[in-house]
């Protein structure tokens, strides 16, 4: 997340109040009090990573699951960790490999920092097949590509990343700089055609775009920018008041969480205090907002000698699930199109459910949190990326896998910002989705 912290927090304690506010409104029982989400318990987490220069400016952010076939229970968890580059994991949460961002082009200029990642599968490329993590590099706005062999001597990543690879959004060394670049990060391959694609959301702008996957010399791996797709910055309330989320001045209401659904081809993007949006993933079409932030609607003014965002009174449009910002979206794919859509309600440290299905509007279908495991394990705060798998992997998680990522890792030292991701048996948040 790119936010101010000043206006981060004022939007978290807003979310907050407003999270309250909206338990407060429901009546109960005499004697009975409002009841959590379901709490789920992680089995394992990752070393912490450290966001100052002892821990080399490391901030865990966004994971993907990479699924061994010959053998699941080397499956691996690749995770990026913003200017401190990628790192991978056993499914032990033990690290195996640690990739550097790329450093800046020169003096003065953004060096690299990785923000989301994804995978593709059985890419064809000048060397053969391969599989993918697809990397949005924030500080270079550009795509990184690394392939996955799982057994190379000296890790299981190798950079393959066409050197002559072009900005995505960005016309000159100084517009990248200012740092309004590739952001949020989703693949997709199209199983009519089978070209695979990136979807890229732009930093502090509306902005989606569509890049097409293109093999070149070497085994390396660069993109093609087919189309763009602007989505709303400004939205008319039913009170006929015209309303944009609160921002510092210059700032539009971005996205990041992303996901394909491969079944059909539909992507799912998070506006982050907006709500989630269902599109088609070539970017043509319009899209629908399947569900809104508790925050839509709610006027707000930024104050630039407070540094944050001063919010008005509720006028009652919002959501009643999400509390901004959504953030990591990720998908259960279950047979024939069943499953779930999952959202990290980054406000109120849960996690919603709705339904994969199209045909049943994408409906609510539960939530849950997660929750520390023991004074040593704790849970997921402020979450920003998730990924799951519903797949075997191994006798650790045969049910499948849920990893995300824990804002606010505890224990630890205090006076140091740590961050780390934590793994979740797919079967417990099932159980809990489920009721």
């Amino acid at each position: 997340m790119a936010t101010s912290r000043s206006v981060r927090s004022a939007t978290l304690a807003l979310a907050t109040a407003l999270a309250a506010l909206a338990v407060a409104a429901v009546p109960f029982p005499a004697g009975a009090a409002p009841s959590a989400p379901p709490a789920v318990t992680p089995r394992a987490e990752t070393p912490a990573l450290h966001d100052d220069a002892a821990g080399g400016e490391a901030d865990a952010d966004d994971p993907a699951i990479w699924r061994d076939a010959a053998d699941p229970g080397r499956s691996l968890v690749i995770a990026t960790a913003k200017k401190g580059g990628l790192r991978v994991y056993d499914l032990d949460a033990r690290e195996v490999q640690s990739l550097p961002a790329p450093a800046a082009p020169g003096p003065g200029h953004a060096a690299g920092r990785f923000n989301n990642v994804d995978l593709v599968s059985g890419l064809r490329l000048s060397s053969g097949r391969a599989d993918l993590a697809v990397v949005s590099d924030r500080g270079n706005d550009r795509l990184r590509f690394y392939r996955i062999d799982r057994d190379r001597a000296g890790g299981p990543l190798t950079d393959v990343t066409d050197p002559t690879a072009p900005p995505v959004f960005s016309a000159s060394q100084q517009e990248i700089d200012e740092q309004r670049t590739a952001y949020g990060l989703a693949t997709w391959t199209d199983q009519a055609t089978g070209r695979s694609y990136a979807l890229v959301s732009r930093r502090e702008r509306t902005t989606l775009a569509l890049l097409e996957l293109t093999p070149g010399a070497g085994g390396t791996v660069g993109y093609r920018k087919v189309r763009t797709l602007d989505l709303p910055a400004a939205f008319r309330l039913p009170n006929g008041k015209k309303w944009s989320p609160c921002a510092e001045p210059g700032e539009l209401p971005q996205v990041e969480g992303m996901v394909v659904d491969p079944h059909n081809g539909t992507l799912y993007a998070g506006q982050e205090d907006v709500g989630i949006w269902r599109l088609r993933a070539d970017l043509t079409g319009t899209p629908k907002l399947i569900d809104k932030v508790r925050e839509y609607g709610v006027p707000a003014t930024y104050d630039d000698a407070a540094g944050k965002c001063v919010a008005g009174a509720d006028p009652g449009y919002g959501g009643k699930r999400l509390t901004a910002d959504v953030e990591g979206l990720t998908l259960v794919e279950e047979p024939k199109g069943d499953g779930y859509l999952l959202a990290s309600s980054q406000g109120d440290n849960t996690f919603v459910a709705y339904d994969r299905e199209i045909s049943d509007d994408n409906e609510y279908e539960g939530g849950f949190r997660v929750a520390p495991a023991s004074p040593a394990l704790d849970g997921s705060e402020e979450c920003d990326g998730a990924a799951a798998l519903k797949a075997p992997l191994g006798a650790k998680y045969p049910n499948g896998l849920l990893v995300v990522q824990d804002g606010h890792d505890a224990p630890g030292d205090p006076a140091r910002p740590s961050t780390n991701f934590k793994f979740v048996d797919l079967r417990d948040v099932l159980k809990a989705v489920d009721g």
